[in-house]
């Protein structure tokens, strides 16, 4: 069976930063904490201090899990895109190095979920 090519297609990615009015596109996630099935992804300024993403953002995105309110923050273990990470609460996304799909995941030592099974 012969094919006829209609010529090249061209691939245009729908989540360049450009498309997101300003906003970088920021992947959260809390490892062994699966009742939140899955990381979110959210658009936020680059210019938005860490710690409003932590008090504003997070309890949006995490708080209606148990375990929530129990974090110890300042026992909380950061990874930036795979690697080990101290945030810097007072300064902004951009300035803690957080970019246009970025991946941030906590850990929360002493808390593996609901009844220690990652849930």
């Amino acid at each position: 069976m012969t094919v006829n090519s209609i010529g090249e297609y061209p691939v245009l990615p729908r989540d360049v930063v450009d498309n997101f009015h300003g906003n970088i596109f920021v992947v959260l996630g809390w490892d062994k904490h699966m009742m939140i099935s899955s990381p979110m992804a959210f658009p936020l300024p680059p210019d938005m201090p860490f710690g409003a993403l932590v008090q504003e953002v997070m309890p949006a995105a995490f708080g209606p899990h148990p375990e929530w309110g129990e974090i110890d923050w300042a026992t909380v273990e950061w990874t930036l895109d795979g690697e080990p990470f101290t945030p810097d609460m007072e300064k902004s996304l951009a300035d803690n190095g957080i970019g246009h799909k970025s991946v941030i995941r906590l850990r929360t030592p002493g808390l593996d979920g609901i009844a220690g099974v990652g849930i």
